[in-house]
């Protein structure tokens, strides 16, 4: 695949088309899904594609999987959101229940170990070539990474707000990893997401309760 290798020198670093284009992919993900398109779908879906092939150029095996998993949970919430707005109805946006949150909270935590050991074992992340303890700290961040993305993009098929949140926390050790690993570009993107998925929160948060003020008033 050597067309996987193909780009161009910005500043004296090499820009891979595969990791721009899928990035700016990804970009647009995040612009739509603040306005609850139901592009944001289709248009994650290439992006992960993009950047899959992207990830095992570079060999982050942790981060190729991740995208596997985006395309997937792509087509889950391509459903889902279909479903919500069905007869051109409003995607209806609420926060996770108390249980909700218990179980992605034990789902990231739990999720970190154990895929954290698979990677490690089978040798998935290229953290695992490093000598410990920075290739301890790497494993655990590939792992955290892709259990983190795969309970944000489910909570996002569900229009639960609490997913733009479990992004943030996402993109806190998604960003260092991604220049460290020489992926300018995604380091770059991730920093941008950091700022949008912010602001996506609060305009989710913002509707949501807004809906919950009005729904009282039109029932009386």
């Amino acid at each position: 695949m050597n067309w996987v290798q193909e780009g161009f020198q910005l500043l004296g670093v090499k820009v891979l088309w595969t990791d721009l284009v899928g990035n700016l992919a990804a970009l647009a993900t995040v612009l739509f899904a603040i306005r609850k398109s139901i592009w944001t779908w289709p248009v994650q879906l290439t992006a992960a594609t993009l950047l899959f092939v992207t990830s095992l150029g570079a060999h982050l095996t942790g981060n190729a999987l991740k995208q596997a998993l985006f395309g997937v949970l792509a087509v889950y919430g391509w459903w889902r959101w279909t479903r919500g707005t069905r007869d051109g109805g409003v995607l209806a946006v609420r926060p996770a229940t108390g249980n909700e949150r218990l179980v992605m909270a034990l789902a990231m935590a739990a999720g970190t170990v154990v895929i954290g050991v698979l990677f490690y074992v089978t040798r998935l992340s290229w953290g695992a070539f490093v000598p410990p303890p920075q290739g301890y700290l790497l494993v655990a961040a590939d792992a955290y990474i892709f259990v983190g993305s795969a309970v944000a993009t489910w909570a996002q098929g569900r229009a639960l707000v609490d997913f733009w949140i479990i992004w943030v926390a996402v993109d806190l050790v998604g960003v260092p990893l991604a220049f460290s690993s020489g992926l300018v570009v995604s380091g770059t993107v991730y920093g941008v997401f950091f700022v949008l998925v912010l602001i996506g929160f609060f305009n989710w948060l913002k509707e949501y309760r807004s809906r919950t003020v009005l729904v009282p008033k039109e029932a009386v």
